[in-house]
């Protein structure tokens, strides 16, 4: 017969505690660097500076404004925007398409000169 604890998830989660310190500086415990990682870490350390990063530099206000505008739509609302967005590419395709043959019928499009 086994003893009833009044809460025996206490000692379970501290059974699971661990009082160890790892020291980074240690080369027993951390003998080499990840290529990379410590670059990305200096980097991450700099100041954030109040101008805007280079990727954002060549966006027009209108570009911003849609930016947060799908930031701020739920998972669902999004995946329903990026079907659309595949909707109209789909039928902008099938519209190009009749043109191209339409062109084409009518000897309107140039051909290559061989």
């Amino acid at each position: 017969m086994g003893i009833a604890l009044a809460n025996p998830g206490d000692d379970f989660e501290s059974s699971l505690l661990s009082f160890e310190k790892l020291d980074r500086a240690s080369p027993d415990l951390w003998p080499e660097q990840l290529p990379g990682v410590a670059e990305f870490a200096a980097s991450c350390k700099n100041p954030i500076t109040n101008s805007p990063p280079k990727w954002m530099a060549e966006l027009e206000t209108e570009d911003i404004e849609m930016l947060k505008e799908l930031g701020s739509l739920t998972t669902a609302n999004l995946m329903e925007k990026v079907k659309g967005l595949q909707n109209l590419a789909y039928q902008l395709g099938s519209e190009e398409s009749r043109e191209m043959t339409r062109g084409k019928f009518l000897n309107i499009l140039e051909r290559p000169k061989k």
